[in-house]
């Protein structure tokens, strides 16, 4: 991204703010697993070189690796998307009850309208459930002045501390105030089982102190700064945090708001004096009604969802619509729609191809192959989360028995399989499984931006690491069989599938080529010659460089990365080219 720096201040993405946030505050370690869109603000931690910043396989493991830090004396972070915060929920919760001994931050960046995401879960709901604090900035200057505060916060009530994006302050950018980092040491372990070791006798204690600390957090915030009242119309009032302050504002400038920076716990008695001073309240907050419930509970009347609903993110045009019935204007014409495909070059492609022409059922995980799902290709039968291709499969098998299940695949990435695939693998080598399960190893993890992980050889800093060889790991969790397919032949993976399916026991195959996104080097279209019967075959590739226009078959050599899929399903040699890996 191109900064625009002006003396010290810079132009700046919130997520960096995050990171420069952090640094400022003297983080030691971050660890993270990437997830858009949160992907960003490990990757620009990494650009300080004194801040140890690693992928972790999953975001159970990155938190576990930064309470770690913490214990050690060191500041630390750990960043994941909204639903990382389930894998990582295990640690979260008892990290609240044994506290930190420096500094632990955890960045969230939910995905309200599911940009890019399988749902709309309110990570609000999780800083409630465990009991631990969450600020909530509207610009990139407060998500670096949270962060630091967060960092504070932690050490001052012994608690991780939540700070939360959502997908428009995550991506979005506003001036920042740059501060020297905080030269600090480390802060001395202390050994103490009785608050670190929570086993039932100490976390039956650990849950009463826990109680005490958000008493003592809701008492407090009633003057923390990042809260504030804006008084305006004594006509109406608005209670929001986040993007919608922004909303807000441009909506409805004459209206009195009640800014919150901390979003739990809510400074309720302030919140109430505020309610006291318009004749009419709105709380007005993306996905579930978290503050306002919390108001009706105190008995402070206000209207909220009942206006503005419970789904999809909401805009200054929603707002005003909802409220004002003021619609949006309208474009003169519809646009058509854009879907999204798999980049011209994919090696997913080729492999889905194959699966929908065997017309197997298939099911499927999270990364770019999710787009397999959609027309032509329509390869694709379930998502529903990360890793869970291969215990769906292995339930599927049982509860139809293998001749029932010969017909059915399971299809994960190479990253996606690192993160939570493994241990499903494992699951079904021991409860004795008879599953085919697609590893597509196009060496990177694709979807959020191409980040390294445990098996590309590359540290987030691109220095050299240690790489999982995926087919020794595969075998080593007991897998009966174990093929290495090209994923740009589609002859030698149709192969490779049907053999499989003839087999008793797990049977993986690796199909294997790199992202062609990750490839630097310069290659000649292929084209179409007078061969060409106009059959369609091609089309059903879904590559976005072939078209069908006024009946005429093209490629489009702008678009073109010279993969040879085309030229491989082709009956009639009517498309001409050389394969850029040939």
């Amino acid at each position: 991204m191109s900064k625009q720096q002006i003396n010290s201040h810079e132009l700046m993405m919130a997520n960096a703010a995050v990171a420069r946030g952090a640094y400022e505050a003297g983080v030691s370690v971050v660890s993270s697993y990437p997830g858009t869109p949160s992907t960003e603000i490990t990757e620009y931690a990494a650009a300080y070189g004194s801040v140890h910043t690693e992928w972790a396989p999953n975001e159970k493991v990155a938190l576990e690796v930064a309470y770690g830090a913490s214990l050690a004396g060191g500041r630390a972070m750990s960043c994941m998307k909204h639903v990382g915060v389930n894998v990582a929920a295990d640690p979260l919760f008892t990290a609240s009850y044994t506290g930190v001994n420096a500094g632990l931050v955890i960045a969230v960046a939910d995905d309200p309208g599911m940009h890019s995401s399988q749902n709309e879960q309110d990570s609000r709901c999780y800083a409630k459930a465990a009991h631990i604090p969450m600020l909530e900035p509207s610009d990139s200057a407060e998500a670096k002045d949270y962060t630091a505060l967060a960092f504070e916060l932690s050490e001052r009530y012994d608690t991780p501390v939540f700070v939360r994006l959502t997908t428009r302050i995550a991506h979005s950018q506003s001036i920042v105030k740059l501060n020297p980092p905080l030269s600090r040491g480390l802060r001395a372990y202390v050994k103490d089982a009785a608050k670190y070791v929570s086993v039932p006798a100490n976390a039956r204690k650990m849950h009463v102190k826990v109680e005490v600390r958000m008493k003592r957090l809701s008492a407090d915030c009633e003057s923390f700064e990042l809260n504030r009242q804006e008084l305006r119309s004594d006509k109406l009032g608005v209670v929001c945090a986040g993007a919608i302050y922004q909303y807000v504002r441009e909506a409805l400038p004459d209206a009195s708001v009640f800014k919150l920076g901390m979003v739990h716990p809510l400074p309720l008695n302030s919140i109430e004096k505020f309610a006291a001073k318009v004749e009419r309240l709105l709380v007005i907050e993306e996905l579930e009604p978290v503050i306002e419930d919390a108001l009706k509970a105190r008995g402070i009347a206000c209207e909220g969802k009942e206006i503005f609903g419970l789904q999809g993110e909401y805009s200054v045009s929603r707002i005003r619509a909802s409220l004002l019935g003021k619609q949006a204007p309208q474009p003169a014409h519809e646009l058509p729609a854009r879907p999204p495909v798999l980049c011209a070059g994919c090696p997913h492609r080729g492999i889905f191809y194959v699966l929908a022409r065997q017309k197997l059922t298939v099911l499927g995980d999270i990364g770019c192959y999710s787009l397999g799902a959609g027309a032509p290709l329509s390869s694709m039968d379930t998502i529903l989360c990360m890793g869970a291709s291969v215990g769906m499969a292995h339930g599927w098998e049982k509860a139809q028995g293998r001749e029932g299940s010969r017909g059915t695949v399971a299809v994960i990435g190479d990253s996606t399989f690192m993160h939570s695939g493994i241990t499903g693998l494992i699951n079904a080598v021991y409860n004795k499984s008879n599953i085919t399960l697609l590893i597509l190893d196009n060496s990177t993890t694709g979807m959020t931006g191409h980040q390294q992980n445990p098996a590309t050889g590359k540290s987030i800093k691109g220095e050299n690491a240690p790489a999982i060889d995926l087919e020794t790991l595969c075998r080593a969790c007991g897998a009966f069989s174990v093929r290495i397919a090209d994923a740009y032949s589609t002859k030698e993976c149709d192969s490779a599938i049907k053999a499989a399916l003839t087999e008793d026991g797990v049977s993986v195959i690796i199909v294997r080529r790199a992202c062609r996104l990750l490839e630097k080097g310069v290659s000649n279209p292929f084209e179409i010659n007078d061969l060409c019967k106009k059959c369609g075959a091609c089309l059903k590739l879904g590559c976005p460089a072939i078209r069908y226009v006024d009946g005429v078959m093209s490629i489009d050599g702008a678009l073109c990365n010279a993969c040879g899929l085309c030229a491989g399903v082709c009956k009639f040699h009517a498309i001409e080219g050389e394969r850029f890996c040939d």
